[in-house]
């Protein structure tokens, strides 16, 4: 955890404050007193890599999970309570992690705009138009308001916008195992990039120009993957 603080905090300008610790040591990031994130420290017995996990919130928990048993996923833990609402942990058909969180809808548009806030989520899967599928009927995208939701096709990825903002994407990956990979947000994408190395990650990817902005792939001191990403959306 300290490691992780040590790393993250001066490179995406966040603050730490304690979160629920029922499971084990736990903080949230904060960014302008938004918080943005989480870390939490797992078991050594555990030997998983270290991973960023990207969770959807949705109105209720019990119906996502039913939702994707159904739809040919893999519930591994819950839901069940936790801090103010109730999560659990499961993986598409693909075997690409996710989490789903019931909670109270905030108010905070932050992750759109600000430094240091996730700005952007992307699925690399084998099949992005049947992840699409999935992802859609369990949080059932195509049943909601249009001008909250819209899936549309665009740059070669499947593209999910929010209130007009694009937000998330699926695409096409054969050389990665299937994954969610966070974007946040950077006012200069070679400076954090630079800065990165120098707090002892790696850069395993770019910096370049995409479609939806200037991205880098890195990787923390103990080789969680993440990307960061300037540019409007």
């Amino acid at each position: 955890m300290g490691a992780a603080q040590r790393f993250y905090g001066p490179l995406l300008g966040w603050e730490f404050v304690p979160g629920p610790d029922r499971w084990g040591p736990y903080v949230r990031a904060a960014v302008d007193g938004v918080e943005v994130a989480g870390l939490s420290q797992l078991d050594a017995a555990w030997e998983r890599p270290v991973a960023w996990t990207t969770y959807f919130g949705i109105e209720s928990a019990d119906r996502a999970a039913d939702g994707v048993r159904e739809r040919g996923g893999t519930l591994a833990v819950g839901p069940l309570a936790f801090d103010a609402g109730r999560v659990a942990l499961a993986a598409d058909p693909f075997g690409a992690p996710f989490g789903i969180w019931e909670g109270e809808p905030g108010e905070d548009k932050i992750w759109l705009t600000a430094p240091g806030a996730p700005a952007w989520i992307e699925l690399r899967t084998v099949d992005p138009f049947a992840a699409a599928l999935f992802y859609g009927e369990v949080f059932r995208w195509d049943g909601r308001d249009p001008a909250e939701f819209e899936v549309r096709y665009e740059d070669e990825r499947v593209v999910l916008l929010s209130e007009g903002h694009s937000v998330a994407a699926l695409r096409l990956a054969h050389d990665l195992a299937p994954h969610w990979e966070v974007f946040f947000s950077v006012a200069d994408t070679d400076a954090t990039a630079h800065r990165a190395t120098a707090l002892g990650g790696r850069v395993l990817d770019g910096p370049a120009d995409s479609p939806y902005g200037r991205v880098a792939r890195l990787a923390d001191p103990e080789g969680g993957r993440f990307s960061i990403q300037a540019g409007p959306r």
